[in-house]
């Protein structure tokens, strides 16, 4: 059975706040991180509101999460090898 991503809009506005970043540092996480969504933008000017799926930024951040979790348990590995030694 397939899961059904919903197609929820959040405003940029919003995704900063809930991200707790800044203009500048939302726009260095877009930058350096090609994985990060891409926005919906609401007409073809520069200044037109943009908008994020909600479930691509929720699976970006469990990914994120997921990464950071197998590295702690990588370096965890690491650090009980090391203690061994």
């Amino acid at each position: 059975m397939s899961r059904k991503i919903q197609k929820i809009l959040i405003r940029q506005k919003t995704l900063m706040e809930m991200l707790d970043l800044s203009s500048s540092g939302f726009y260095e996480l877009r930058k350096r991180d090609p994985s990060f969504p891409k926005p919906i933008k609401d007409g073809n000017s520069q200044q037109a509101p943009a908008f994020y799926v909600y479930e691509e930024v929720r699976c970006w951040l469990i990914e994120r999460m997921n990464a950071r979790a197998v590295s702690y348990t990588h370096l965890r590995a690491h650090e009980t090898v090391l203690d061994l030694v």
